[in-house]
């Protein structure tokens, strides 16, 4: 099992920025992939940033060009830089990590999210 702890959310004014933090524990060594998904309430969570091993980063149109997404795999940590925000990046942010189990199934690990707020 892998754990994933969030931490920096918080409330920003527009034009703002915050750097979300992802610590991933237990069994770190199946990790092959993590990102950074967001939902709003009533909504589907949907990718915000994604970065798999000798992946070049993925980001959701929105935010490109705005969010930068960081892995320390010596660490096992994973951030997500956002800048310029704006009241539609107000949600709550969870941390995803891919693992591969031994069946060579793959499992989807979440944490427990972190709200960040955009407001003036």
């Amino acid at each position: 099992q892998v754990q994933l702890v969030e931490s920096g959310g918080g409330l920003v004014q527009p034009g703002g920025s915050l750097q979300l933090s992802c610590a991933a524990s237990g069994e770190t060594f199946r990790i092959y992939a993590m990102g950074w998904y967001r939902r709003v309430a009533g909504l589907q969570r949907t990718l915000v940033a994604h970065l798999g091993d000798g992946e070049s980063p993925a980001y959701e149109n929105f935010v490109r060009g705005r969010f930068t997404i960081t892995r320390d795999t010596a660490k096992n940590m994973v951030y997500l830089q956002m800048n310029n925000l704006e009241p539609d990046d107000s949600a709550t942010y969870y941390c995803h990590a891919g693992g591969k189990r031994d069946d060579g199934f793959y499992e989807d690990y979440w944490g427990q999210g972190t709200l960040v707020t955009v407001a003036a």
